[in-house]
């Protein structure tokens, strides 16, 4: 008998996971949303600002003091509680605020309203909201502004360190600014990557020259860049920028030969326009 039956129970094991892959899966629906979700992105410089929410609908409802009572923490959309993600660290309303995704909050009133960014981002609604938990306070005039049927944010940039971030609704509107240092945040970037860089690629270093010399920085070290750059390899684009580099240094003639050097390797290339252009250039410094 034993004979018999260890073969049967050495079988039982797998009697059960080729039942259950026999059952069928469960069948549902996909959730019909009221509040449709919605992610809003914006780039500034090489940092990023992404919100999101939930648009919940006016449908006739009185908003403010009502569906949202004045005095109450709201959680500045539908569903989950708002969110509001940082790639870099910035001020937000002038008062520094680290990278990070915050939990986005208001408590509105009729002529001000207290904005809240909370460490716990996520969270639904407001019902584990702990004021302890706040990282950023502060208070704004609410504006007046044409019927939004449906909740909405934007992000409207300044430019590439600063953008205001608007909410709307029904017929009123908050907004903030963020910023960023672009300037010191870009520069971070540039070192470190030259950190990694094959001196035997000739585009990073160019990169990294061509930006100091559109944004007017360290002029020396844009030249070094650039000619380490041309060591590597040569293009029109890096004989352009080290024209410009040598022009800005009131070094002529060399700015003249680099810029030949480039109307030279764009033909064929390049568009037709951008030679003409340096053709344009090369004439007038003539």
């Amino acid at each position: 008998m034993r004979r018999v039956l260890f073969p049967v129970l050495l079988a039982l094991p797998f009697a059960a996971p080729l039942a259950a892959q026999d059952k069928p899966k469960p069948v549902r629906l996909t959730p019909l949303r009221l509040s449709p979700a919605c992610t809003v992105a914006q780039d500034l410089g090489i940092s990023r600002i992404e919100l999101a929410f939930a648009r919940p609908a006016v449908k006739g409802r009185k908003i403010w003091g009502d569906l949202v009572p004045f005095g109450q923490v709201w959680r500045a959309g539908a569903n989950n509680a708002t969110t509001i993600t940082l790639s870099h660290a910035a001020k937000v309303a002038g008062k520094d605020l680290a990278a990070g995704t915050y939990g986005f909050f208001v408590i509105p009133g009729e002529k001000a309203w207290t904005l809240i960014l909370n460490k716990k981002a996520k969270q639904w609604g407001a019902y584990e909201y702990k004021a302890e938990e706040d990282v950023l306070r502060w208070d704004v005039a609410p504006q007046a502004g044409p019927h939004l049927e449906y909740l909405d944010y934007r992000v409207i940039p300044a430019d590439t360190g600063q953008a205001t971030i608007e909410l709307g609704w029904e017929k009123l509107r908050v907004s903030f600014p963020v910023a960023f240092d672009t300037k010191g945040l870009y520069w971070a970037h540039l070192e470190d990557t030259l950190k990694k860089a094959p001196e035997t690629d000739w585009v990073p270093w160019y990169q990294a020259a061509a930006y100091c010399q559109a944004q007017g920085l360290e002029p020396q070290q844009a030249l070094l860049w650039i000619e380490k750059s041309l060591k590597a390899g040569e293009s029109f684009w890096n004989h352009e920028t080290a024209a410009r580099i040598y022009k800005d240094a009131q070094r002529m003639p060399e700015a003249r030969l680099h810029l030949q050097k480039a109307i030279e390797l764009s033909k064929g290339k390049a568009p037709k326009e951008y030679t003409e252009n340096l053709e344009k250039d090369l004439a007038a410094w003539k």
